[in-house]
């Protein structure tokens, strides 16, 4: 799995023209999920995003999480994190999980970041969807794990 986390000072997702989920303040989440992605790798980003200190503290350092802070995420899924682009000029997604399994881990991820105490706001997975976001800081970061035993 691979989740691409942005700091937010808001952010929203669409679907369909309809505002599908929306927070104030946390992180905006972006998940592909893999072929090779377990349901461990699943349950310890969870654990990991909802512990990761990279909102500020009254001194300004990234001290505090997103349960911290109070704030929310927004998750969306997005395959095309397993987009591979090194041969030719069109993207193979032949690492990325076939739907029904990228959705029930999906879900997974979702219900583990719940179980953390965070509220869930996500998108409509594997539907047309337009992300709109207020990086803070700006703070982005990678988190992959895939294939553990």
């Amino acid at each position: 799995m691979k989740l691409v986390v942005q700091r937010v000072g808001r952010a929203e997702v669409r679907a369909g023209g309809e505002v599908v989920g929306a927070i104030g303040r946390g992180l905006m989440i972006l998940a592909g999920v893999g072929r090779d992605t377990r349901p461990d790798d699943v349950d310890w980003l969870a654990r990991k995003i909802g512990g990761l200190r990279i909102f500020p503290d009254d001194t300004g350092r990234m001290n505090r999480s997103v349960k911290e802070v109070g704030g929310a995420i927004l998750l969306v899924s997005q395959f095309t994190l397993f987009g591979d682009a090194r041969k030719g000029r069109r993207p193979s997604f032949v690492s990325a999980a076939e739907p029904d399994m990228g959705e029930v881990l999906f879900e997974r991820l979702r219900e583990r970041l719940e179980s953390e105490g965070i509220e869930v706001a996500t998108g409509v997975f594997g539907a047309q969807m337009q992300v709109e976001l207020v990086n803070d800081g700006p703070v982005t970061l990678i988190l992959e794990r895939s294939g553990s035993v």
